[in-house]
């Protein structure tokens, strides 16, 4: 839960924002993208994803959002929950309603690489093939949304 102090920062959007995100798995793993923030130098990783435009259903954003970013299609996709997210990035508060899926490359062959490069609006990103259990390790990069990780645990 984030403090009062966080929630006072500056806002890193101007409302609300709504989010699609895919939890790409493949041999226990989840693929993230490995990314640091700007100012506090933290290392987080992420699912793939990004922002839904105005009028754009979830699900068709997904499918924009990983072609932009990777320039791949994807199959299968399957809403799994609906996750909100209240995070400091870059020294600003956000709040996110995150829609989280499930879904499958088309081309197989993404699922051998232990790295996968893209770009977002001109910044490289770098996605990688992790554990999810590595992830509750102590010094572990965080995951984002933190509900996520409670969400992966395995069932009781």
């Amino acid at each position: 839960m984030l403090s009062a102090a966080d929630r006072a920062l500056p806002p890193l959007h101007s409302t609300v924002r709504p989010l699609a995100i895919c939890l790409f798995r493949h041999e226990g793993r989840i693929l993230v993208s490995d990314e640091v923030d700007p100012v506090s130098g933290e290392r987080f990783h992420r699912p793939l994803g990004g922002g839904i435009e105005y009028g754009e259903e979830s699900g068709a954003a997904l499918r924009r959002e990983i072609r932009e970013e990777l320039g791949a299609e994807i199959l299968a996709l399957s809403l799994e929950a609906v996750l909100e997210n209240l995070f400091v990035y870059a020294g600003k508060f956000g709040h996110e309603v995150v829609f989280l899926y499930d879904a499958r490359f088309s081309d197989a062959g993404l699922y051998a690489r232990e790295e996968l490069w893209g770009d977002e609006q001109g910044t490289p990103i770098r996605a990688i093939w992790v554990d999810p259990a590595s992830l509750r390790a102590p010094g572990a990069p965080r995951l984002c949304p933190a509900a996520l990780l409670d969400h992966l645990a395995p069932p009781r």
